[in-house]
């Protein structure tokens, strides 16, 4: 895909990979980046940043999608990648049950890791498509393609984001439509710096700079796959070749972190 020129939205923008987004895709060409997320400040400060346009909006809410969607094509032009970015990471599970977060947290993590994808998608592809193709950019996580130790709600989801993206590729390719997924291992992002020490610590944590350059470099080069910290071919292919072992392997892991000192 051709940056230059192009009109980026980009979720989640307040702070962080989506911030990083921004000022990439910016810096790359693109005619306007629209910085969007549910801190309606942090996304104006995002968007004096990149002289783009900042706007509130809870990604969880189909309708907040809709409207957006619609304001920025009517504004500005049609959008040529859609960078749907926010998530949550709640590690609130009880050690004794993985099972055991509240309701609450799962259905949280749903929402926005999920549905916020499966939202952009259903208000952009009608327009995509009538117009020959597009792209959308899904962060979603290294945790999507393994696990997440501590964390089942946050592993499910990002699963199912992987899930959801394969479909969309595969469902809307001779449509024109490209899709790429991002996923990071441990990045320097308010969320990391929120979460206890873990193996998304273990092989570097990046910049948000650095996990941006990946996401230019892979869109430009129409990767579905994205991944910036490399290790993580590596270990997914240990994971399909042998499952039990790699199994056994994060289980000894776990309880290497469990009982690493404070």
């Amino acid at each position: 895909m051709d940056i230059s020129g192009a009109i980026v939205v980009v979720t989640g923008a307040a702070s962080g990979i989506g911030r990083a987004l921004c000022a990439r895709f910016a810096g790359a060409g693109a005619r306007c980046v629209v910085a969007a997320d549910i801190d309606g400040d942090g996304a104006a400060a995002t968007a004096r940043m990149v002289a783009g346009i900042g706007i509130r909006c809870d990604v969880t809410l189909d309708a907040e999608i809709a409207l957006m969607v619609a304001d920025v094509e009517a504004r500005v032009g049609p959008i040529a990648l859609f960078c749907s970015n926010a998530g949550v990471a709640l590690f609130d599970e009880p050690a004794a049950n993985c099972a055991g977060a509240p309701d609450g947290s799962w259905t949280r993590s749903w929402a926005v890791n999920v549905m916020a994808h499966v939202h952009a998608a259903r208000h952009m592809l009608p327009r995509m498509t009538a117009r020959g193709g597009g792209y959308f950019l899904n962060t979603v996580s290294a945790a999507g393609l393994l696990s997440q130790i501590g964390s089942a709600a946050y592993a499910t989801t990002k699963h199912a984001a992987i899930g959801f993206a394969e479909n969309l590729a595969i469902s809307h390719r001779d449509e024109g439509i490209r899709v790429s997924v991002l996923c990071p291992q441990g990045v320097d992002t308010p969320m990391l710096r929120a979460l206890p020490q873990g193996p998304q610590h273990l092989d570097g944590v990046l910049t948000a700079e650095a996990v941006a350059e990946a996401a230019l470099e892979g869109v430009v080069a129409e990767r579905f796959l994205i991944l910036p910290h490399p290790e993580v071919a590596t270990y997914l292919r240990r994971k399909v070749d042998d499952y039990d072992r790699w199994i056994g392997g994060m289980a000894k892991l776990r309880r290497r972190m469990r009982d690493a000192p404070p």
